[in-house]
């Protein structure tokens, strides 16, 4: 849906979009605790809840992304997305033992009802912050226009620019080399660290704080001058952590939760600022459309990946998969300086059509 969704973010104003997409999500849980409550919870009732929360979340992530451009000074925008690394760090460590803690006193009811009363404080802000909406252009890109010509024209805005093409490359091989690795972590922590539920905790917390912590980083340094700099230092990190873990002895644990510190730490050093250098170079009214196809190509590629990476494992070991990752992550951080179109992206932006000026 996401190439879709991304038409409707770009023509829709985008504080409304926000409104909507949270107002639903927050009624859908709320329905979804009644049922409960009511004792008339059946499993299609949740698989039903769980789509319309997923539809409606859909809209949330590229209307706010695209927004953050309008709002935020270009040279701040690095600074801003490592303080999002941050928050989203902090919530994952903390959602599941939260979780764990309401779930043992306190009905499942009680839960959803929460979850959709703390939704207020994501709703009420979009009703007091002025949230500045792109202007659509005169012409091709006018509201006349017709629904698939924006989605065609977004398509050709991303084919056209040889540095987006490469952004989704690569973003693809990620998803589809990582996706899996940290998929497999279980089996790599019960049948070669010969652990059980908490050493994969462990694992799970490390990465999670170093994703804070190279959130704050990136958010008090906020890199390089040049934005694919700091991300292909965050991919060589990464490679290199995840080299750590694939290759720590069975009897040192310990280095594999270095490893995985390392890997969470340099991850909001390679997605931070390439966010950012999206939000900085595409065109604002173009962004809704830009992000949901990266977004929805990319993720694509996970289930593929997990398709192909449980044979491998079978024959190769988890670790070999890890380390598969890891080269290729290490191979990125040092050959990507040699892909033009990728080092030069904002140099270059003023050479395609629909290019963000300048501030």
């Amino acid at each position: 849906l996401g190439p879709f969704l991304g038409v409707l973010v770009d023509r829709w104003n985008r504080r409304w979009t926000m409104f909507l997409s949270d107002s639903s999500v927050m009624l859908a849980t709320m329905v979804l605790a009644l049922l409960f409550w009511l004792d008339v919870a059946e499993l299609w009732h949740v698989f039903v809840i769980l789509f319309i929360r997923a539809v409606a979340g859909s809209f949330h992530w590229p209307a706010m992304t695209a927004s953050t451009s309008l709002m935020v000074p270009e040279e701040q925008l690095t600074r801003v997305q490592g303080l999002n690394q941050t928050l989203n760090g902090g919530l994952n460590i903390a959602a599941a033992p939260l979780g764990a803690l309401l779930i043992s006193f306190m009905p499942l009811q009680g839960i959803l009802a929460i979850d959709a009363a703390t939704a207020i404080f994501a709703i009420i802000p979009l009703l007091l912050i002025a949230i500045p909406q792109p202007v659509r252009k005169v012409g091709l890109d006018s509201a006349a226009t017709s629904f698939m010509h924006d989605m065609k024209d977004g398509l050709a805005y991303v084919r056209g620019w040889p540095a987006l093409m490469v952004i989704m490359g690569i973003s693809m091989l990620m998803n589809f080399l990582l996706n899996p690795a940290f998929s497999l972590l279980p089996l790599l922590v019960t049948d070669y660290f010969g652990g059980g539920a908490y050493h994969l905790s462990v694992l799970e917390v490390a990465f999670g704080v170093g994703i804070v912590v190279g959130g704050g980083v990136l958010g008090a340094w906020g890199g390089f001058r040049n934005k694919v700099a700091t991300s292909l230092s965050g991919a060589l990190g990464f490679g290199i952590s995840i080299l750590v873990v694939a290759f720590a002895p069975p009897h040192l644990f310990v280095l594999a939760v270095i490893g995985m510190f390392g890997g969470g730490l340099t991850n909001s050093l390679l997605n931070g600022p390439i966010m950012a250098i999206i939000q900085a170079v595409v065109a604002p009214e173009k962004q809704g459309r830009v992000f949901t196809l990266l977004g929805s190509v990319s993720s694509a590629m996970a289930p593929l990946g997990l398709m192909v990476a449980g044979p491998l494992a079978d024959v190769f070991g988890v670790r070999g998969w890890l380390a598969l990752a890891g080269v290729a992550m290490l191979l990125l951080g040092i050959f990507g300086y040699w892909i033009p179109p990728l080092i030069n992206i904002e140099k270059d932006a003023a050479q395609f059509q629909g290019a963000r000026e300048p501030a």
